[in-house]
């Protein structure tokens, strides 16, 4: 124990200035960087947010776990580098810094490229880091003076050279090919940046006239097409039918003339065309449909000569082949702003034609009553971003082949050299990336890496990694022009593991010790988005894994299960419940409820309750502090003579033994149970209590030395154990306890390397055992917690004679059990309890009145026990677990559970008083 008077502790604990005091002291002497050059390396790193980002409670769980992960092993003495950084987010920031524009009545075709594009880093500039600034509040201890950013100009270096490494080596390729199309960004995004929603739509049936006089079986001179996209039909290829389809067998491999247009299109078999569905015929855009696209292919139709009829804005334009009547010209697909578009003249065009065949429904007297559509509820892909219904679109793109690069992250899955966690995972990693399509890499954008290839007049490109080097490619006199396109944000972050460090510098000294980074903690909703990627560039660009375990977290969720959003109004702030509990509460919190990938249902009650814990040590801390326990000197544990005092060391050890294996497992939840557990119930509740009577005598006595010792080591392993989770009240109590050499972030992770006798401890635990049995049964019966009982006990074991003969005091203080005879009881009405083997008889006589007791417990297990049965069988219907709310369905689990555990308790109950 430390011979410096340390100022008393405040009554009460605040969170707020503890919080910011110790961040700032942190960062500013450079606790979070890894200095430890002997060390074994451990690393990870961030999944950078957007640049434009601001903390949300899925970053917080994200943040929380990593920085569990690397205080635990900064203590356990690794030299621990928790990489930080923010993403330049393309779409996203270009998004917001037009959207400033727009407010000020200006746009970003006023400006050149460059011009524009130093608008953006001066946004960043000014407010770039709110979100960094954030993951501070919540207590991250990223190495800060190492902060990344995927623009920075080392950064740039390495994403241009895996781009022309790749291209070198005929892993990019430009193509032209059907890309998901955002008109309002005017950029391509990824099957992954497409969010389907269900809406309301319609279902149009058109006639298609037979050419040549060819007619069907039945006397058609038409097909019958049925489309939720009329627009689409003024670039329409072709009609599918199913080969084994026998209505069409006379049809296939002659023509129909396509309405509007007059383009004569073929009848070709497919199976793409379902028999069952509609009329069993489709028409086939290849250039807006990317299955039709496919069809097309298998057709003989060569992308090149597939027909678009859409601009960059989704509106009309004409096709290669001139067919698009003029009036249609550019018309935006859909209607806008109460003007009808080409949807709206293409079908009033078919219907003037007599071509469109009306759907009919009844009305309320039997009569026919036709519409020109069948409204229906179609699956429709939005942008993310911008929010506007996804074009396909026939556009030249680079493309990544993204199946040869995921061959090596398949096999490190399956030889177990990459683990996931939770395993689960595995089988959707693999579907989705044996299944891979090619990766389109190129976005119209400026913000962001410029692709390094350089086109010639005459439609040459040379890739090189600098305008110079393409030029030298191209020869002298050869006038070369940069793609306009930049890459995918997400090529970039894919170098996140290794560009980080330094790569391509050759000897970086980070990269040497740091890479393969030793974990990688994200959410399970960017596994395709960016690890799987990053697993591809690391076999790629650094021949090997980037990381060894990808651990895969769930989503935080609303109190009542659902999604959170912000159109429902149910979305959590983290900081407010920062700014209202503290951080140390809201981080206890995720770690806790984390558990192995499963949602997170957000409950403030809990977080509010991890707050009281924190307050519950802090009391505790207070407590020693005026006993006269501080800070202690050794990491071993100090020698000890009292029961109590081994128990509680044997205690530390366990605790430490379950928190190191829940760690190596990645069980977050049972960690923070474990320090938990450890710390309210067996030190707080019971360790205390035990100690207390040591004080009330000599305070030099060697008892009283000895416990000081013990409690102030113990309190110790408390806030080294406790520190990943509430890192702040730790740092706080760990100073307020005694003068330290340092700061707990460094100390050293408990090593106790002490023997406790089992007869000691068995001693406390049978103590305990005995204690919390009878405050049990007292509280079924109604008797008052303090109310002091006689017992009797027939036959004692080894354990009670002992523990009776030595520890009175405490049974009669913890237990309020006076006196314990070693005897039979008298006749008369009793309780039983039992602590161990034993079995106590507690008399009743004068002090529960049995009969009314008796009565009013066999009323209650009654009540308890009708509930319990009939929300079983409610459960147990299926029509109840199909049709209810989920929110009605949890609240009856709940209830059963908590009447079948009165039914137990309740019959226990009845069954002490005999």
């Amino acid at each position: 124990m430390s011979d410096t008077v340390q100022p008393t502790l405040p009554t009460t604990f605040d969170p707020a200035e503890i919080e910011a005091r110790w961040y700032s002291h942190w960062e500013a002497n450079g606790l979070f960087r890894p200095e430890r050059p002997d060390a074994e390396a451990f690393t990870i790193v961030n999944p950078p947010p957007n640049v434009t980002g601001s903390l949300h409670i899925g970053h917080a769980l994200d943040n929380t776990l990593q920085d569990v992960v690397i205080r635990y092993e900064r203590l356990r003495g690794k030299d621990a580098l928790w990489v930080v950084g923010t993403d330049h987010a393309g779409i996203a920031t270009q998004m917001v810094v037009e959207r400033q524009m727009e407010a000020r009545q200006d746009k970003r075709t006023n400006y050149s490229r460059e011009a524009f594009v130093e608008k953006v880093w001066e946004w960043k500039a000014e407010s770039g880091g709110t979100i960094t600034n954030q993951l501070r509040r919540l207590g991250c201890s990223m190495d800060w003076s190492r902060e990344q950013f995927t623009m920075d100009p080392h950064f740039t270096k390495a994403v241009i050279k895996t781009f022309v490494d790749l291209y070198n080596d005929d892993l990019i390729y430009r193509d032209k090919r059907l890309v998901n199309w955002d008109p309002k960004l005017k950029t391509a995004i990824s099957d992954l940046e497409v969010e389907t929603q269900t809406i309301a739509g319609s279902f149009w049936h058109f006639k298609y006239p037979l050419a040549d006089g060819a007619t069907l079986d039945d006397g058609r001179d038409y097909l019958e097409v049925a489309t939720t996209r009329p627009e689409t039909m003024l670039a329409d290829m072709a009609v599918a039918v199913n080969p084994a389809d026998e209505r069409y067998q006379s049809v296939i491999g002659k023509h129909v003339i396509l309405p509007l247009t007059g383009r004569r299109i073929p009848v070709i078999a497919d199976e793409h065309a379902d028999p069952e569905l509609g009329s069993g015929c489709v028409k086939i855009t290849p250039g807006h449909d990317f299955n039709d696209f496919e069809v097309g292919k298998r057709a003989g139709i060569a992308p090149a000569e597939m027909l678009n009829m859409l601009d960059a804005e989704a509106n009309v334009c004409q096709t290669a082949d001139g067919l698009v009547p003029d009036e249609f010209l550019g018309l935006h697909r859909f209607k806008r702003d109460g003007v009808d578009g080409a949807r709206e003249l293409v079908v009033a065009r078919m219907k003037a034609l007599g071509l469109l065949i009306p759907h009919v429904t009844k009305d309320k007297e039997g009569n026919d009553v036709e519409h020109d559509a069948e409204p229906r509820q179609i699956a429709t892909p939005f942008g993310d971003r911008a929010g506007v219904v996804i074009e396909p679109w026939l556009t030249d793109q680079w493309y990544v082949n993204a199946a040869e690069l995921a061959k090596k992250p398949i096999e490190a899955v399956r030889s177990g050299d990459i683990q996931i966690v939770p395993k689960t995972w595995e089988k959707t990693f693999f579907n989705w990336m044996e299944n891979i399509q090619p990766w389109c890499v190129s976005r119209q954008l400026w913000w962001g890496h410029r692709i390094p290839a350089w086109f010639a007049e005459d439609g040459r490109c040379f890739v090189a990694e600098t305008a110079e080097a393409a030029q030298a490619k191209a020869g002298e006199g050869v006038a070369l022009t940069q793609d306009e396109d930049v890459l995918d944000t997400w090529f970039s972050s894919a170098l996140w593991p290794f560009a980080t460090l330094g790569w391509p510098e050759d000897g970086a000294p980070l990269l040497q010790k740091h890479f393969p980074n030793s974990l990688l903690i994200s959410g399970f909703d960017i596994l395709f988005f960016w690890d799987a990627r990053m697993m591809m560039m690391g076999f790629y660009n650094m021949g090997q894994k980037p990381w060894d375990t990808l651990y895969l977290h769930g989503l935080v969720r609303a109190a009542d299960g659902a999604k959170m959003s912000k159109s429902k109004g149910n979305v959590v702030d983290p900081l407010g419940l920062i700014d209202q509990y503290g951080a140390d509460a809201l981080r206890f919190f995720m770690a806790a409820m984390e558990s192995q990938g499963r949602d997170i249902k957000m409950d403030e009650k809990r977080v509010e309750g991890y707050r009281n814990f924190a307050t519950k040590l802090w009391n505790a801390a207070r407590f020693c502090q005026s006993n006269g326990i501080g800070a202690s000197d050794t990491i071993k544990a100090p020698a000890a003579r009292l029961a109590a005092n081994q128990w509680i060391i044997g205690e530390v050890q366990a605790c430490v033994t379950e928190i190191e294996k829940a760690m190596a497992d990645l069980r977050f939840d049972a960690a923070a149970n474990a320090i938990y557990q450890f710390t309210w119930s067996k030190f707080c509740d019971w360790y205390l209590e035990l100690i207390k009577p040591v004080f009330a005598g000599d305070a030099d006595s060697a008892p009283a030395v000895e416990t000081r010792a013990v409690a102030g080591w113990a309190l110790d392993q408390i806030l080294v154990m406790l520190h990943p989770f509430m890192p702040f009240i730790t740092e706080e109590l760990w100073h307020k306890l005694g003068a330290r050499d340092y700061e707990l972030i460094l100390a050293q992770w408990p090593a106790p390397e002490a023997e406790v006798s089992k007869e000691a401890t068995d001693a406390i635990d049978w103590v305990i055992d005995l204690t919390t049995n009878t405050r049990s049964a007292k509280n079924e019966l109604g008797i008052a917690p303090g109310a002091k009982l006689a017992a009797f006990l027939a036959a004692p074991s080894d354990v009670a004679t002992r523990t009776i003969e030595r520890s009175s005091a405490a049974i009669e203080r913890l237990a309020r059990l006076t006196p314990v005879t070693i005897g039979e009881a008298p006749a008369g009405p009793a309780m039983q309890v039992t602590a161990g083997e034993d079995v106590f008889v507690i008399p009743l006589e004068g002090i529960v009145d049995i009969a009314a007791e008796k009565a009013r417990l066999e009323k209650a297990l009654a009540a308890s026990t009708k509930e319990a049965k009939s929300l079983d069988g409610r459960l147990s219907n299926p029509a109840f677990a199909e049709k209810a709310k989920p929110e009605a369905v949890e609240k009856a689990r709940a209830d059963l559970a908590h009447h079948t555990g009165e039914v137990e308790r309740l019959t226990a109950a009845l069954a002490r008083l005999g």
